[in-house]
C-alpha cells in the first residue's frame, strides 16, 4: 500500500518537496544552532532516506555549517521568504531533513525524541514522555 506523500514547502511556496516514503526519525533539536535558525528553543524535523525519489521545486539557498559532529550539514531555505525548508548531509547524501512547520499538513509531524536536551531551556517546555538523549543518539 503506497503512503500519502509528505508535501511542504516555504511560507511563500517559491521551494516545494514532495516525499513519498515515511519518515525514519523525527525530533526536536534543542542544540544551538536549531535554536538560531529557529528564533526560539528547538527546532523539529523528519528525516527520509530515499533522496533520490524526492520531488523538489523551486531555487533554494544554501548555506553549509558544521554540526557538533563534525560534519557538514547543508541548510537550504527560500531566498524570497527566508523559510528553513531542508538539510542534507554531504556524508550521507541519501537523507533529506524537512522542517516540520514547513509540512502541508504539520500535524503529521510525530516526534520520537529530544535531541541535544543539554542544551534545552526552562522556557522551552517539551513533552516530558519523549525520551531525550544529551546530544544525538548513536544511528542503528
Amino acid at each position: 500500500m503506497m503512503t500519502k506523500p509528505y508535501t511542504g514547502g516555504c511560507m511563500c511556496g517559491a521551494v516545494r518537496y514532495e516525499i513519498p516514503t515515511e519518515p525514519v526519525f523525527s525530533n526536536h533539536c534543542q542544540c544551538r544552532q536549531c535554536q538560531h535558525k529557529s528564533g526560539t528553543g528547538h527546532g523539529s524535523y523528519l528525516s527520509f532516506v530515499g533522496r533520490q525519489d524526492v520531488q523538489l521545486s523551486g531555487k533554494a539557498t544554501t548555506w553549509d555549517m558544521v554540526a557538533d559532529s563534525g560534519k557538514v550539514k547543508t541548510r537550504s531555505f527560500c531566498p524570497t521568504c527566508g523559510s528553513p525548508v531542508y538539510q542534507t548531509y554531504p556524508a550521507m547524501p541519501d537523507v533529506i531533513t524537512v522542517h516540520a512547520a514547513s509540512l502541508d499538513e504539520p500535524e503529521r509531524f510525530q516526534p520520537q525524541v529530544v535531541t541535544y536536551a543539554s542544551r534545552g531551556h526552562g522556557w522551552d517546555q517539551l513533552d516530558p514522555a519523549l525520551t531525550k538523549f544529551e546530544k544525538m543518539p548513536p544511528s542503528s
